[in-house]
């Protein structure tokens, strides 16, 4: 009886990666939606199903040490540490969520950013995606940032929120011109995958859609390359969350790899 008690605990902890692989997965391929997958499948019965089948490896362990002979202990110590080690990852995740501010809207320059042509924004309405504010609103003013939780933004514009969380995020500068800069920038975009919304070489413009591979989030980026005063290219560049509040530093994330890589394309330290 104890070596099964053991073997019940092993086998449900081994399908708890199962569920969470499930959950986002189910999601991307639109089994369900990502309210779902992540909201219900994951915040709420994720630490849950973890508590419980962490316990119950626990009185497995317990049980088959408690006497000899104590066979089946190592499958309930396996039993016990998956659902501890996801247990620790979500803490830890909480904790460094903690320090993100609760934006999805990212730019390099928040004075004058890139902006979004047409299309690709009633595709995002289409979708009742996030909208596009711009990033010189008072962030308490925008609908998603009423009550007393964003008191302390009280003051701040969108784009200062961003810049003071990131201020590594900024226009990139390098030496060829312009039309090498955008061939590069295009490039880029398509090395990483993303689905190429639009390129205009006339204004310098890249549009693209990148798609996280959990869940199937979907982040709209616009890139623009410019004449830079006595000769070179700026590029800009914007990140764009379709769903959820904060984007747990995603978006910033993408501008700076996408901008190092861009760099590196074009050979420029």
């Amino acid at each position: 009886m104890r070596t099964m008690l053991a073997r019940i605990a092993l086998t449900l902890s081994l399908l708890v990666p199962v569920w969470f692989v499930a959950a986002a997965l189910g999601s991307k391929f639109d089994l369900w939606s990502w309210r779902i997958g992540l909201g219900v499948m994951i915040v709420q019965w994720g630490p849950r199903i973890l508590i419980g089948t962490a316990i119950l490896g626990l009185v497995a362990l317990i049980v088959t040490l408690a006497r000899a002979p104590r066979a089946g202990w190592r499958a309930a110590l396996v039993a016990l540490l998956i659902p501890l080690l996801g247990l620790g990852y979500l803490f830890w995740v909480r904790s460094q969520s903690a320090d993100i501010p609760p934006i999805h809207d990212v730019a390099t320059n928040i004075d004058d950013p890139p902006t979004y042509s047409p299309a690709l924004l009633a595709v995002r309405e289409g979708e009742g995606a996030n909208p596009v504010a711009p990033l010189s609103a008072p962030i308490t003013s925008l609908p998603a940032y009423q009550g007393p939780r964003f008191a302390p933004l009280q003051g701040k514009t969108l784009g200062q929120v961003g810049r003071e969380a990131y201020p590594e995020v900024r226009t990139l500068t390098v030496a060829a011109p312009p039309a090498d800069a955008f061939a590069a920038a295009q490039a880029e975009v398509e090395a990483q995958g993303w689905t190429l919304v639009g390129a205009d070489p006339a204004t310098g413009a890249v549009e693209a859609t990148a798609e996280t591979f959990w869940f199937g989030f979907k982040d709209d980026v616009a890139v623009r390359v410019r004449p830079a005063p006595g000769g070179g290219s700026l590029i800009d560049m914007r990140s764009t969350s379709r769903v959820g509040l904060s984007d747990l530093g995603a978006n910033a994330e993408r501008i700076e790899d996408y901008l190092d890589a861009v760099e590196d394309r074009l050979g420029e330290d």
